[in-house]
């Protein structure tokens, strides 16, 4: 199976959201990285048909999706970012809608809706209206019916939002137990979603791909720029100077500052390896929307 994205394109008016994307996808799971506003929602809507693009092409094993049309639609799973729901819906009921829509039979929807149900940790509230629900179990809702038909892409937009870090721990070892043959695009601007998972990070920004390699290259990339180093509070001020604050911890005598900066910095330091929250700075940390 491979998805290749072609120069794709979107313009709203005179703003164009992305500008010329080209990427090669096959089984795996992809993380897109990037500020708000960088482009990512819009190219998650163009994947699954929710846009249309302006230029550009994407194929499925070599043919078109808009020739492929209902063929297309039917391999692909989707978790979108807003969490719209009819409330009055229990959370049984909701998915059982949508393995109509999907065309599931009666008894495939049942199996596959308490599949879905016990895996989310959603069992115990199934007959429950969704306007009870949290936006954390909303959010586990939403990613329930993204996998009932069992797609072969599934793509997930700021999955674990709004879920406490023990659902977000959870939700990424599903995400990455079920990933083995199929190609998974995890949208997120929270690197710790996709750093134990990701086979790649694609980096974006402005509606470009700034680099797409897997997080050990990309970490390899920062190796000998990022330091720590314990200073006075009084030369935090100096030291925002030559590089980019990527922590501070306060100590008894002062504060221990991670700077990431490509150059030996003129306080005495310790090298230390990179990590992928030091190159979400290093790409995006002048980013306005940040």
């Amino acid at each position: 199976m491979r998805l290749e994205i072609q120069d794709l394109t979107k313009n709203y008016g005179t703003k164009q959201a992305l500008r010329g994307i080209s990427l090669d996808l096959t089984p795996g799971i992809y993380g897109i990285l990037g500020p708000n506003g960088a482009g990512k929602s819009t190219l998650m809507n163009i994947l699954t048909g929710n846009l249309t693009q302006t230029s550009g092409r994407i194929l499925l094993d070599g043919q078109d999706i808009h020739t492929l049309g209902a063929s297309y639609r039917s391999r692909l799973g989707y978790c979108p970012q807003q969490q719209t729901f009819y409330p009055s819906f229990t959370a049984e009921q909701f998915l059982f809608y949508i393995a109509s829509l999907q065309g599931l039979s009666k008894n495939r929807a049942k199996e596959r809706v308490d599949w879905a149900l016990e895996l989310l940790s959603l069992a115990d509230v199934r007959r429950k209206p969704i306007r009870s629900f949290s936006g954390g179990m909303k959010q586990r809702l939403l990613i329930a019916q993204s996998l009932l038909h069992d797609p072969d892409i599934l793509i997930l937009d700021e999955p674990t939002a709004g879920l406490d870090p023990f659902q977000r721990i959870t939700v990424r070892n599903l995400i990455g137990e079920i990933a083995l043959e199929k190609i998974v695009l995890i949208s997120t601007h929270v690197v710790q979603d996709v750093e134990h998972i990701a086979r790649k990070l694609i980096l974006l920004s402005q509606g470009q791909v700034l680099r797409c390699a897997t997080p050990r290259d990309l970490l390899q990339d920062l190796d000998g720029q990022v330091w720590e180093i314990p200073i006075i509070r009084d030369n935090l001020q100096e030291i925002q100077k030559i590089g980019t604050i990527c922590g501070i911890v306060q100590e008894p005598e002062g504060v221990c500052v991670r700077l990431l900066c490509n150059h030996p910095p003129k306080f005495p330091g310790t090298p230390v390896w990179p990590n992928l929250e030091d190159v979400y700075l290093h790409y995006f940390g002048g980013t306005e929307g940040l």
